[in-house]
């Protein structure tokens, strides 16, 4: 198989860096690209040297004959957009969150499933170099068997300033923050056996919840706190938008501090060692270990192009989706949802 070529659909904030990510890759090409306006997609495609522009998916996708569509909109379009690419049987990379509605979603996976069309997530967030440091420890051993851990994403980055959208989302920290911060949660733990949690608003001027609070037990019986805000706290801001985490073992502790390091604890001893991220000169540096983690994650959704296995596929983020539907429920009813009861993992 040769260099493969794609469409992308979407010009916003997110479409440069994933573009520039894609370009990371020395055997794939973006030949054309679709904006909302004939207008947007013509300056998008001049600014980043793609040599096709469109107005409507539908024509790009006839005309150009992709090997596949790489959708990064917002998610209200993310099922029109993705049932286009299945209706011509081309292989779908779709943002997160995949639908929001978990039915909706549920049927997209099942459909593309059905006519045995790829469909992947560009969840790349459980690949930052900390966090897969993090996951090579717990599956060395190092601490035993991790029965508590906390993992937090808490911000005082004025995150509405690059991507407004979202001051008018009606479900906001849950699905844009949490579809991420929930997906770690399996990443590095397993899957979940009941949550319970709790969400808020601090800010008036926007529609939905910018601070949650989501307690997990795993499957393994461990206990696991995710901790999201978006509350534009001045004391979080330095840590934007990096993750941090202190888990718990029988053998020890691992901690995911400030600055990508990492501190292991065990009988023996303490150590501590830094594990940055690479640096792209189209990053942006306030987005730095995001930006970075976009690379090895459609380098592996390549890779499953060509026969390979790809960890963030539809079926998989299915199970992000539906702690993140569970998380709303749990939230508006006041009670812990039993995952394994309902069928959810």
């Amino acid at each position: 198989m040769g260099k493969l070529r794609f469409a992308m659909c979407g010009t916003g904030f997110w479409a440069r860096y994933q573009l520039a990510g894609w370009r990371e890759l020395a055997d794939v090409e973006c030949v054309a690209v679709c904006g909302r306006s004939q207008m947007e997609a013509n300056n998008f495609a001049g600014d980043q040297g793609i040599p096709a522009f469109y107005e409507d998916l539908e024509t790009m996708l006839k005309r150009e004959r992709p090997d596949f569509l790489d959708i990064v909109t917002n998610v209200d379009s993310h099922e029109e957009l993705a049932r286009l690419g299945l209706a011509r049987l081309v292989p779908v990379v779709c943002q997160k969150p995949l639908v929001a509605s978990l039915p909706r979603a549920e049927a997209l996976v099942h459909d593309f499933a059905k006519s045995d069309v790829p469909l992947f997530v560009n969840e790349n967030w459980r690949w930052q170099t900390p966090l897969r440091e993090i996951k090579k420890s717990i599956e060395r051993g190092t601490i035993g068997k991790v029965f508590r851990a906390r993992v937090d994403m808490i911000s005082g980055f004025p995150v509405f300033a690059n991507q407004p959208f979202l001051r008018d989302l009606e479900q906001f920290i849950l699905t844009d923050l949490g579809s991420h911060i929930l997906d770690v949660g399996r990443f590095l733990f397993g899957e979940v056996r009941s949550l319970y949690c709790q969400t808020q608003k601090t800010l008036p001027e926007i529609r939905g919840e910018n601070v949650a609070t989501v307690l997990l037990t795993m499957v393994t019986g461990a206990t696991i706190i995710v901790e999201l805000a978006y509350a534009q706290n001045p004391l979080e801001r330095e840590c934007f938008p990096q993750t941090l985490a202190f888990i718990e073992g029988t053998e020890g502790s691992l901690e995911l501090c400030p600055d990508y390091w990492i501190r292991t604890t065990t009988k023996q001893e303490t150590v501590s060692a830094c594990y940055p991220p690479h640096h792209y000169v189209w990053a942006d540096p306030a987005y730095d270990v995001v930006h970075s983690s976009i690379v090895p994650c459609q380098s592996n959704i390549l890779s499953g192009f060509r026969g390979g296995q790809v960890e963030t596929t539809g079926e998989d983020n299915l199970n992000t989706l539906k702690l993140v539907f569970a998380a709303y429920d749990s939230a508006r009813s006041g009670q812990a949802v039993n995952l394994q009861k309902q069928g959810h993992a």
